[in-house]
């Protein structure tokens, strides 16, 4: 296997942190790009063995960090810049993703510029899936666990107004006990944009295959948001994994050599899904 990590230049002095590994095989192989989600970074739980999967399964798998989750290149996992993570937002995730599929095209590696394949988990569904309604790299979609609607998942009412009052609201990791600080940007820049952040609509843009993945057990994202983008992308197939929970099964760290069970079924289903489209 060939593995490496790099760097790549984002916004405000931040950079985006990326890995790959490939089996070197002497031909030009098809790409898996994985985006994460909330709270989430490349090398989260049991990510790793699921890259090693698809490598191992003749696809260049890469994996990044969006440049605002709050790592930093000497602490990639967890959250020590949470002045960072503040000032993130969907349209800069979906810059990020912009800047890994511009770089990916001019970098030296064996890949298949016309088998280039998006995997979004949770919040990332919808930004690979407002990517994959406009970028024609992009060949085919995977959301795991994705969610239907932006604006829906925002305070409501009064605690939107204290939001805008106070300017920022915490959320509490619950592994790490850390105040995660949403800044009133977020919301301000979904505002600006939001013809271009609903992720229903560029679903029903979709001219190309996209397989959605939920676990009926999810307790972050329903399963009903599963159906609701299925109804709308027209090159959809749906998956559902029974009892399966929002990160199939696992957890951070992971310690075992073996993916959990439905995360299996999860690159099993999603392999099957590549290589017969």
């Amino acid at each position: 296997m060939k593995k490496d990590n790099i760097q790549i230049a984002s916004e405000n002095g931040k950079v985006i942190l990326l890995d790959y590994e490939y089996k070197d095989q002497g031909t030009d192989l098809p790409v898996v790009i994985f985006c994460h989600g909330l709270k989430g970074f490349k090398d989260w739980g049991a990510w790793d063995l699921m890259g090693s999967a698809f490598a191992k399964a003749n696809f260049l798998f890469i994996k990044f960090n969006f440049s605002h989750n709050g790592g930093t290149p000497e602490q990639p996992i967890d959250f020590p810049d949470l002045e960072a993570f503040g000032n993130n937002n969907y349209s800069l995730e979906l810059r990020d993703l912009q800047s890994v599929l511009d770089w990916l095209e001019t970098s030296d590696l064996p890949i298949d510029r016309n088998e280039i394949n998006l995997i979004g988990h949770s919040r990332a569904g919808g930004i690979t899936t407002i990517s994959a309604s406009k970028d024609d790299r992009i060949k085919r979609l995977v959301t795991l666990a994705g969610v239907a609607d932006y604006e829906e998942r925002f305070p409501k009412d009064d605690e939107l107004e204290k939001w805008e009052q106070d300017g920022v609201y915490y959320v509490k990791n619950g592994r790490t006990h850390q105040d995660m600080p949403f800044n009133y940007q977020l919301y301000t820049d979904f505002k600006q944009n939001e013809k271009e952040l609903h992720i229903l609509d560029a679903a029903s843009r979709l001219s190309i295959p996209h397989l959605i993945v939920h676990g009926t057990q999810d307790p972050t994202v329903n399963v009903n948001d599963a159906y609701r983008l299925r109804d709308r992308s027209r090159h959809a197939q749906l998956s559902l994994i029974r009892g399966a929970d929002h990160v199939f099964g696992a957890s951070h760290p992971w310690e075992q050599d073996l993916m959990p069970k439905d995360l299996r079924q999860v690159v099993q289903c999603t392999i099957n899904f590549l290589r017969s489209n």
